[in-house]
Formats: structure tokens, sequence, C-alpha cells
């Protein structure tokens, strides 16, 4: 079967693209609101001195702030109203998730339709102004006690003022971002939330290109080695492409049935696709979260060499590239991988959906044996696509931090760079098709009318 893009773009008719108006003012809408995000990204931080924040972040990039950099849109690199982009969110997403999966008050909530999930969506939003205001106050102290390698500091006028108004100016970014991601969803197309950690990466990727050619320049990089490092991006991304259409296709009949006394309908066979990667790019994302951010804040704020050597030693085997880091960040993929494929798709209910719609899979009592083979099916695939993505996500992270390249030409970067644009075109070949169904329902109603 053909993936979405490759529908859309073989049965692409641009004459209904035109007349599609509600699909061409949901992708404008996206388009602004992602060009505000980027215009966003350069409005300094009151306060900062540039020359000297430039000097620091320098001498500082090369480990998990060039990650969060890179994650961010590059804001943290210009200690932007958004420097701490989008992540207070995802943190608190996670956070929620879980307690929710714990918790049976939430759990039942969750359960109670809409009303239940804008509670949820409530309580996330909650969490994320404390988690920016944490991570605000701690980058405000951090910024105070750095200097430039010429005694400068970054901060012109350290103090209680400017620790006040860096919490309220970066928790306002970062509530501002969640909003504008949340408009996305709702008035654009695609999820809003990838779009924007989507559009901060691939404006990272001109930059991290010419930092691969200016390696090669200096001598620091050969000319095989360029092209071996192209031929390893393209081979992640076609490997991308091919794991994230693959799916495990379940046979379910639907038996025969009379109607109308004299003829007999159903009887039909269909497919029920179960993906290999249920989880998505998500898995990474919060693998990707959760170690920025107390990494971050330790490397950040130069706590990391302050002498207490339980510090410094976690400090140091959870570098980038060390084995722990590596293996711990592996871990969590694999976690999220099986915890968010467990959210998304609940086996019980689909068996009990399958049971009121009459359909059964061939050889398996409807009910709870169904239920019971559909998990089955899934662990399986589901350690399939986590092997996948923590394969795709530590090569890339092995040759950066042995070899020096940058960050935008990771796994979690390229994972990402190639789903969300996926998702995003089936979204619109959705809406095109839903577009080309309203307007045959329309012509059949004036035909009707007419006779």
């Amino acid at each position: 079967m053909a993936s979405a893009v490759e529908q859309f773009t073989s049965n692409l008719n641009f004459g209904a693209f035109s007349k599609a108006q509600e699909l061409k003012q949901r992708l404008w809408f996206m388009l602004v609101a992602l060009l505000i995000y980027r215009v966003g990204t350069h409005i300094p931080l009151p306060g900062i001195d540039p020359s000297a924040w430039n000097d620091i972040f320098s001498s500082k990039s090369g480990g998990v702030l060039d990650m969060f950099n890179m994650f961010s849109g590059g804001a943290l690199e210009r200690m932007s109203i958004l420097a701490l982009n989008i992540m207070p969110y995802i943190s608190a997403s996670i956070i929620m998730q879980i307690m929710t999966s714990m918790n049976p008050a939430l759990e039942a909530m969750k359960k109670e339709g809409e009303a239940g999930r804008k509670r949820l969506n409530q309580y996330t939003r909650y969490g994320t102004v404390i988690l920016a205001a944490i991570q605000a106050y701690g980058l405000a102290v951090g910024l105070e006690n750095l200097s430039s390698s010429a005694g400068g500091s970054a901060v012109i006028n350290p103090g209680m003022f400017f620790r006040v108004t860096t919490i309220i100016t970066v928790v306002g970014g970062t509530v501002f971002l969640m909003w504008l991601g949340e408009q996305i969803s709702q008035r654009g197309v695609g999820n809003g939330i990838s779009l924007i950690i989507f559009c901060g990466i691939v404006a990272g990727i001109p930059k991290a290109v010419a930092k691969v050619l200016e390696l090669a320049r200096t001598g620091d990089m050969t000319a095989v080695g360029i092209i071996l490092i192209a031929a390893m991006v393209a081979v992640v991304l076609t490997f991308i492409v091919f794991m994230e259409r693959a799916q495990r296709r379940v046979v379910v009949q639907y038996p025969k049935r009379m109607v109308g006394g004299n003829r007999m309908s159903g009887g039909e066979t269909s497919h029920m696709p179960l993906k290999l990667n249920t989880a998505g790019v998500i898995p990474a994302i919060f693998a990707s979260s959760l170690l920025l951010m107390p990494l971050s804040i330790v490397q950040f704020t130069g706590i990391s060499g302050s002498g207490v050597e339980w510090i410094d030693t976690l400090s140091r085997y959870l570098a980038h590239g060390q084995p722990a880091y590596m293996a711990l960040y592996g871990g969590l993929i694999v976690f999220f991988a099986f915890f968010y494929t467990a959210i998304v798709f609940n086996p019980d209910e689909t068996a009990d959906n399958l049971r009121k719609s009459n359909g059964f899979i061939p050889g398996i009592r409807p009910g709870a044996s169904t239920a019971e083979y559909l998990d089955k099916i899934l662990t399986r695939i589901t350690v399939i696509g986590a092997a996948y993505l923590t394969f795709v996500c530590l090569l890339p992270e092995f040759l950066i931090s042995h070899y020096g390249l940058p960050f935008a030409l990771g796994g979690t970067s390229l994972l990402i760079a190639v789903t969300v644009p996926m998702d995003t075109v089936a979204q619109i070949h959705s809406h095109l098709i839903a577009h080309q169904y309203e307007g045959l329902i329309k012509k059949s109603k004036l035909r009707g009318s007419r006779k």
C-alpha cells in the first residue's frame, strides 16, 4: 500500500488544491506562525552583553549545550527570549502522562472524553509554567555567575531586578510558544509542537553543512570523510522512511448477514494496520528533553568543576558521547517507545470495538482473547521499533562525539526532519480528500434537487 506522501504526489490535483480554501488558510496560518517563531528566536533577552555571551557560549559549546541549542533553533546561542523553547512543555507532558498512568483519578479523568482531556491539558499548562519558572531562575543565576575569557560578565547589571525580569520574559516566551503550538494544531496543519521543533532543527542545517565544509577546509576532515558522512545521512534517511512506513497488517473478518429478507450483506475482509513504530518521534524527543534538563543545568550554571566530588563524577560520566550517556539515552528511548505505544493503542478497547462491529480476527475468539493477541503482536513489533529508534539515534551521536560533527546531523534531528513532514503531508492529503468528498456531496444534492 502506498504511503500518504506517494498518494499525495501521484494524485495531486492543483485545481482541487486551489479550490480548497480552508486548507490554504490552514497552510498560510502554519507558515505565518512558524515565521513568527523564527523571528522570536532573534529577539535578545534584556540585560545581556552579546559579545561576552558569545565568548562564553563558544567556550562551553561542543556538548549538551549544543544539543539544547539545536532543539531551541539557535535561540540559546543568541540568548533569546525563547531560549528555553518548548522543552518545559515537553517535560510537563512527560510528567503528566506518567502521572496519568499511575494515578487512578487522573486516569478516570482521561476517560471522561473531551472534558477530561481539556482538564489534563490545563494541568500540563500549569506544569509548564512551573518548570519554565524553575529553569528560568537557574538560567538567570547561571548567567550572573558566568564570565568571558576577557573577564566580562554576561549580565550587564546583575541582581534581583535582572532575575525577576529574566524569569518573566523567559516564562512568557515559553508560554507563548506553547500557545502558538496549540494554535497551529487547531487552526493549521500538523502537530504544532513537533513543527516548532522541526523548524528549529531545519534552520540549523545550513550552518551545520557550513561547519562540515569548514572542517574540510582546515584539514580536520578529508574529502573522503565528507562523502562518507553524506552517504551515511542518505542511508539513515532512507532507512527512517522505510521503517516509518512499515506495518503489521492484522486480518479482520466481518460475517455475512441477511439484509431485507433476501439479500446478503457483509462477509468482507479488511486489515488493521499496526505501525512498526507506533510511538513515532516522541520517544526520541522525550529522552532528549529528560537528558538535557539536568545536564544543561549542571554544565551551564558552573556546578560541574565546583569541587563537589559526586557532581563532578556524574558530569564526567554523563558527558555527551560517554558510554553512560549513550546507555541512558538508549534506555530512555526504549522505555518511552513502549510507554507511549501503550498510551496511544489500547488492545482492550480495540478488541471491544471489533466485537461491537461484529468483526473478528480469524482463529481468535472475540473479547479477551483478541485483546491478548493484539497485545502480543504490538509487543513484538514495538521491540523492533524501539531497536530501530535506538539505532538511528545512537549511531550519529557516536559519530558526533568522536569526529566533531554538528548536532543538526544527529539521529534525533534526522528522525524529526523526516517524520514530521511525513505526518504533515498525510494531514494535507486527508484535508484534500475531505474537500473532494464535500464537493461530490454538494454536486449530488444539486442533481437530486434538479430531478
